[in-house]
């Protein structure tokens, strides 16, 4: 009787951990997933439209990569394109939250006064974008550079879910032809 009531007591301990350990991992990514990342379609001031871009205004094209749950496969709407320096960044968000590694993109004209000169990895920096909760006038570090065209995209998650307008950025290896 009294091992009985030993075993009962430890399988309940281990439920209630076990079951608190779920449900922080299930918050975590619902609110991630439940974030609006549509945007206002405003771009930063001083960026320049491509004059020749792969993706055009109004075409659409595959996403490749998944910055967001329900991203790769989805079929984007091309919203604008523009030619500027992408870069990866890791910050600590002003809100409070963990440090976010690996961001995938702040552009040139989302860097407090970075002006024309490309930064380098390891910079120092003081975002200027406003992507997610946090991130204006977050400190941050760049990762990693590239000189390329970003997409502003319009796009339908391929997990359900409402659809995302004006969403910043992707870059252009991140897309593919649309494939009819």
């Amino acid at each position: 009787m009294k091992r009985t009531t030993i075993l009962i007591m430890i399988a309940i301990v281990m439920l209630a951990v076990l079951s608190a350990c779920g449900k922080n991992a299930v918050n975590s990514n619902m609110e991630h997933s439940e974030m609006n990342h549509s945007g206002s379609g405003e771009v930063p001031a001083g960026l320049k439209e491509e004059i020749n871009p792969t993706y055009k205004p109004g075409s659409q094209a595959v996403i490749q990569d998944d910055h967001m749950p329900g991203m790769k496969g989805a079929t984007a709407t091309i919203v604008g394109a523009y030619k500027t320096t992408a870069y990866v960044v890791d910050y600590t968000p002003t809100n409070g939250g963990e440090k976010v590694n690996d961001h995938k993109w702040v552009i040139q004209q989302e860097i407090k006064d970075a002006g024309e000169k490309d930064l380098q990895p390891g910079a120092q920096v003081i975002l200027d974008a406003d992507h997610m909760p946090g991130m204006k006038g977050a400190a941050g570090e760049i990762v990693s550079a590239e000189k390329t065209t970003v997409y502003m995209v319009d796009y339908t998650p391929t997990t359900g879910g409402a659809p995302v307008k004006n969403h910043m950025w992707v870059t252009e290896s991140e897309l593919s032809p649309l494939v009819e």
